[in-house]
């Protein structure tokens, strides 16, 4: 994924001082994307996109293989951005309780016993949700609900969870014995879904000569939590014309295969499309894209680099598709091609 654009400029409407500091910040948020890169290697694409997430304020779902580096990029962004972080490791036994927290008896000054409230683990502003379809939908929902409300409700108590909120959950697409596979509807509830591909040869070779000596990289912090939420601010006062608001609502109404502006791939190989949140987060992420490269309005190209994981898993294929081997990516960049063609 590559950027062109001055990160100099201001957001329109903001002032100077407002203007001095986006700029001192893209410039800080720019080091942190490199210096996570050279730890995370060869996967440049999933750290853009995972920055994008967390600069509209979404959620992410990885899926790849184990040991592509899932949970090292995870660790190492909320080094950069000074994240407090948590892990927790989902396993069929794992309770709503065990992720939101619940009352125990605690001692009181008085010397009594009193109920209070033990935060669970989701009480943090990085949350690492590894192997999320291990999880019973139960566990599943207490996890999701949180990430959509911002609160966590226990015995009739809404507690805030810490801002930013930022959820990264993974799944593994080949071993998928003893899982619980993720409502459709669970899963509309992420910005993004980015898959890590297996690295290319020279690329490997590099993994393995720099991981397997004494030497440790070191990854500087160089971001705030505040730092993060004003650049989620200043992404949503990034402008979108109603040309780009036309491109997005016609290739989401496309998907709709009971549509009439549904194209025959569609109306042959999907059974649902995307939802109007869909539309929402293709916005949010094209805002956040512009703002990392320094653009001051959205453009096509901002959304067509955000479609694939903004839509690839809103998209439900049938089983027409699986047979013939088309995926929700082939079903994207078709639309892309005849919707941004038009809009040309």
């Amino acid at each position: 994924m590559t950027y062109e654009g001055d990160p100099r400029g201001p957001v329109p409407g903001a002032g100077d001082a407002d203007a001095q500091a986006l700029h001192a910040t893209l410039e800080r948020l720019h080091r942190g994307r490199d210096a996570i890169a050279q730890v995370v290697m060869g996967q440049e694409n999933a750290v853009d996109e995972v920055l994008i997430a967390l600069i509209a304020g979404g959620h992410v779902l990885i899926e790849s293989a184990p040991g592509l580096g899932k949970t090292l990029l995870v660790r190492t962004l909320g080094r950069v951005f000074g994240l407090a972080s948590n892990r927790v490791q989902f396993t069929p036994d794992l309770m709503p309780a065990d992720i939101t927290g619940t009352f125990s008896l605690t001692p009181s000054e008085h010397g009594t016993m009193e109920p209070r409230f033990q935060p669970g683990p989701i009480f943090a502003q990085m949350v690492l949700a590894d192997e999320i379809n291990r999880a019973t939908p139960k566990t599943q929902a207490a996890l999701l609900e949180a990430m959509q409300e911002g609160t966590v409700t226990v015995m009739g108590a809404e507690h805030p969870l810490p801002v930013p909120c930022f959820v990264l959950a993974t799944q593994n697409p080949i071993e998928m014995e003893g899982t619980y596979l993720l409502p459709e509807a669970q899963i509309d509830r992420f910005l993004f879904k980015i898959d890590v591909p297996f690295p290319p040869r020279e690329v490997l070779a590099r993994i393995v000569e720099t991981t397997t000596g004494n030497d440790v990289a070191d990854v500087p912090q160089v971001l705030t939590p505040e730092d993060v939420l004003d650049v989620q601010r200043w992404a949503r006062d990034v402008p979108v014309s109603t040309e780009i608001v036309d491109v997005v609502t016609r290739l989401v109404r496309a998907t709709q295969p009971d549509l009439e502006e549904a194209p025959d791939l569609v109306r042959t190989y999907v059974r649902h499309g995307v939802s109007p949140r869909g539309a929402q987060s293709l916005v949010l992420a094209a805002k956040a894209r512009a703002l990392l490269a320094g653009r001051h309005a959205v453009a096509v190209d901002d959304v067509r680099g955000v479609s694939r994981p903004a839509l690839r898993h809103r998209i439900h294929m049938n089983f027409e598709a699986r047979a013939d081997g088309v995926t929700t990516d082939a079903v994207v960049r078709a639309l892309l091609d005849s919707v941004v063609a038009s809009h040309a």
